[in-house]
């Protein structure tokens, strides 16, 4: 196993454990107590309890850390410079419809800058994860972004409707985290989305540069309606000229 810092281990840790709660409940959807936040936007009951068991192992190890995540928002604590940022099922609406192509992400950010990710899709257990100058892996593999250079050949993923440009080969997978796994994978040739928030894309971010791609510039000081772009260098010019209006 390639050398982790005590943050990351810290949190693997939780995914994992969190992870458990995720499964058994995805084994018994329709058992599941749902309650709607806003136009298809869910929450569950497995959202608050995987959430829950991450900030508390997060915080048993950091309790100093401020966090952000999707349910309890905004959490202020002694250190205002390290942050948590967590998702604890990001792909929510696949969950409910027992799709299995959902993901924890947890990231760290310190100051202005992500310094660790993690992406983790517990039904087929892979998991995707990056530090700061350490590269990207997963499951413990090196992993780097595709080198495709003809766009033509390209297969990209969108998180929104499907109308931006007919020539690209384009699919949708309803989870943000794992669509920028995917391309830090080399899975897909690139990624792009609107009306994101930090918590979907944090731990992305990291393990996509990590892996050799190029993102556009994010702000990290901003919570809501986010935009990315995603790709491998080599036809990140050509994906960002078609996308110009996006």
């Amino acid at each position: 196993m390639n050398s982790i810092s005590a943050n990351l281990n810290i949190m693997i840790k939780a995914s994992e454990k969190a992870s458990k709660i995720l499964i058994k409940d995805f084994g018994e959807i329709e058992k599941l107590q749902v309650s709607k936040k806003g136009p298809n936007d869910f929450v569950t009951n497995s959202d608050l309890k995987t959430e829950k068991i991450i900030i508390d192992e997060l915080k048993k190890a950091k309790p100093n850390y401020s966090i952000l995540s999707e349910e309890k928002g905004v959490e202020n604590n002694n250190d205002k410079n390290n942050t948590w940022i967590i998702d604890p099922i990001d792909g929510t609406i696949n969950y409910l419809h027992g799709v299995p192509h959902f993901a924890i992400s947890i990231a760290l950010k310190s100051y202005d800058k992500i310094i660790a990710g993690l992406i983790y899709d517990p039904i087929k257990n892979e998991m995707f994860y990056a530090e700061k100058n350490n590269g990207a892996y997963f499951n413990n593999q090196r992993i780097k972004v595709s080198k495709k250079n003809k766009i033509e050949d390209c297969l990209f993923v969108a998180g929104n409707k499907i109308d931006y440009d007919s020539e690209l080969l384009l699919r949708k997978s309803g989870c943000a985290a794992l669509d920028m796994a995917y391309v830090a994978a080399g899975r897909y040739d690139g990624y792009f989305q609107k009306n994101l928030n930090l918590w979907d894309i944090a731990a992305g971010i990291i393990i996509v540069e990590e892996a050799g791609g190029v993102l556009n510039e994010i702000d990290l000081s901003t919570i809501n309606n986010l935009k990315i772009i995603a790709s491998n260098n080599s036809i990140n010019n050509k994906l960002f000229e078609k996308l110009k209006n996006f």
